[in-house]
């Protein structure tokens, strides 16, 4: 069996400071280790990691292409949470620009259907985070 820990994406941000205050401060993730003399976080939430590290020329890097923001184009983040409500009203108590309101999805996996509560927002350098908390399983009908 694996762990969630199993992919672990590392985001490249411009401003270490202003994203790190995002993901801790706004999303509620918890620093699980950090290298801030590299601009570097490992990030925790719910079993869920991720780690940021500043572009620079100071760092190693995997660049492909020329980073453009929004970053992360084509792919979101799906994280769960314990208390999906809660977050999406505290990013809205900071008037956080939501991309995607709250919204109740089922999403079908064989004979059944698993329900999420879900809300998309873009963090400062544009990677798209899907935070959602499980509601329930039903049968699936046609």
């Amino acid at each position: 069996m694996t762990s969630a820990t199993s992919m672990i994406p590392e985001l490249k941000v411009l401003d270490y400071s202003k994203s790190l205050d995002f993901y801790t401060k706004l999303a509620g993730f918890k620093v699980l280790y950090d290298r801030p003399e590299n601009g570097f976080a490992m990030l925790g939430i719910n079993g869920a990691c991720l780690m940021i590290e500043e572009l620079s020329d100071k760092t190693r890097s995997w660049l492909v292409g020329p980073m453009e923001r929004p970053f992360g184009r084509g792919m979101n983040l799906q994280i769960e949470v314990d208390e999906v409500l809660a977050l999406y009203q505290k990013f809205k108590n900071y008037e956080y620009p939501i991309f995607w309101d709250m919204e109740e999805k089922w999403y079908r996996i064989e004979d059944k259907e698993m329900g999420h509560r879900q809300f998309l927002v873009q963090d400062p350098d544009g990677y798209l985070l899907r935070f959602f908390e499980k509601i329930g399983t039903r049968l699936f009908l046609e």
